[in-house]
């Protein structure tokens, strides 16, 4: 057989045969369904993403809540925490200052009674003088310690009276002092550190008196024409 008569027994493609109007139809309508499903899984994505959302929001809301409950909570326990240790602080101090006020007041009567021994020593002889100088070294012992633990004696002789330091026993009239005006320390005050030990008992000027004001007086009328 022949070349020619083989060719002439191949067969010749053929076109594919359209889709009858019923398949195009059956075709649109199964992707419009397709479309449909995949919008509907779309939105409940959507719906479950916003609900998600929203119970997160709500639970970062109640945890800020929470929070700032809680920090406030740390802030008031702080300040008055603080306060307490002010108050605390303030009140050991007070009761320091209180127990050395009490335990030195008791000790100034001591003082004094060395002060009015040393005043009153008028050595004339060698054992005296011996003496005196011990009273001297011991007083000059005890005023050095009250130095140390902030105890100083006021200085009120030439003050104006001044009744949170000094406590009056007597008033007399004075040439010299106007009124109120301290003219002479009866027993020595104390302060420590700014607080008064002691008040010192003063004698306070009532100043001149009425006879110098009488004397400056001019003589009566009769004893002028006299």
């Amino acid at each position: 057989m022949s070349v020619e008569s083989s060719q002439g027994f191949e067969q010749q493609p053929q076109d594919a045969p359209e889709p009858s109007p019923a398949a195009a139809s059956a075709d649109v309508q199964e992707s419009g369904e397709s479309s449909a499903v995949e919008s509907v899984v779309e939105e409940g994505q959507d719906q479950v993403a916003a609900e998600r959302s929203a119970g997160l929001e709500a639970e970062l809301a109640a945890l800020q809540s929470r929070y700032d409950n809680l920090n406030g909570q740390y802030v008031r326990l702080a300040a008055d925490f603080d306060n307490f240790r002010k108050r605390q602080a303030r009140d050991n101090d007070d009761l320091r200052l209180q127990i050395a006020c009490n335990t030195l007041s008791e000790i100034l009567p001591v003082v004094d009674n060395f002060d009015r021994a040393r005043q009153q020593l008028s050595p004339q002889h060698e054992e005296a003088q011996t003496l005196h100088r011990s009273y001297q070294g011991l007083y000059k012992q005890l005023v050095e310690v009250f130095k140390q633990l902030g105890v100083s004696p006021m200085r009120v002789e030439g003050e104006p009276f001044d009744p949170t330091l000094h406590e009056a026993v007597l008033r007399e009239p004075s040439e010299l002092h106007p009124e109120d005006v301290v003219i002479e320390e009866l027993q020595r005050g104390y302060q420590l550190n700014g607080r008064v030990l002691r008040h010192a008992l003063v004698k306070v000027s009532m100043g001149p008196g009425p006879q110098s004001g009488a004397a400056g007086a001019e003589p009566p009328a009769e004893e002028q024409a006299g």
